[in-house]
């Protein structure tokens, strides 16, 4: 899941970007409610906003009007010290999906994060499935029936990334960036070789990796066979 960070206290938005990469989520930081802007304006690709409310440029508040007025659905959470009741309720009738002040726990911003992305995908049950296969978004492990399966951390996030959107393609390089992040010397057949070991795995799930001329790449159960 690709999540755009606008926190302009640069020790928080360094360990915050850091974390939320190694719990599997694609974290680009900006400190600058200008660059948040420009970023959700050049792309549509992000599952979520978390938004700091005190940033230089251009105000967490001035951000979030902005983008409902033109009708931009990108979930938000709002981080922010200022935690009055009247605070919360403004930014909410803003157009904010959810608001945590600070401090926080790490874990408790995964979940909230989490749960806006289901819920703004239409999904409101902890678990995200494409047939027989299911991820746990609590626990963060992959089933298939009734078997654990056991994915190098690269497969995981490539699995995630598809099931989130599942049925969707998504294009060879929204799934690099996901898989590779920031990583420099990235070869170009890299992606196929997580996309080959992945299949391999899937094989026989009932589940498979699709590919679509042009389009790029969708997770979908298998069609059942003709009587």
């Amino acid at each position: 899941m690709r999540i755009l960070l606008a926190e302009d206290e640069h020790g928080l938005g360094e360990w915050l970007s850091k974390a939320l990469a190694q719990s599997g989520f694609r974290v680009d930081w900006v400190d600058d409610g200008r660059l948040a802007e420009r970023a959700l304006a050049d792309t549509s690709d992000y599952d979520a906003l978390v938004l700091d409310l005190g940033l230089p440029g251009r105000s967490g508040h001035a951000l979030l009007k902005g983008l409902r007025d033109r009708a931009c659905g990108v979930p938000v959470l709002v981080l922010t010290a200022r935690d009055s009741l009247a605070e919360r309720v403004n930014t909410l009738n803003e157009g904010a999906d959810d608001f945590l002040p600070k401090p926080f726990a790490l874990a408790e911003l995964e979940a909230r994060l989490t749960a806006l992305i289901r819920r703004s995908r239409g999904i409101e049950r902890p678990r995200l499935a494409c047939g027989p296969l299911q991820f746990d978004t609590v626990l963060r492990q992959f089933t298939c029936g009734d078997e654990l399966m056991q994915l190098s951390p690269r497969e995981h996030v490539l699995l995630r990334a598809l099931i989130v959107r599942s049925g969707e393609p998504m294009s060879r390089q929204q799934l690099t960036d996901r898989v590779f992040g920031d990583e420099e010397d990235v070869q170009p057949g890299a992606l196929d070789v997580v996309m080959h070991r992945l299949r391999k795995r899937l094989d026989g799930s009932g589940v498979q990796i699709q590919t679509y001329r042009g389009l790029g790449y969708a997770l979908e159960p298998v069609a059942p066979p003709h009587a």
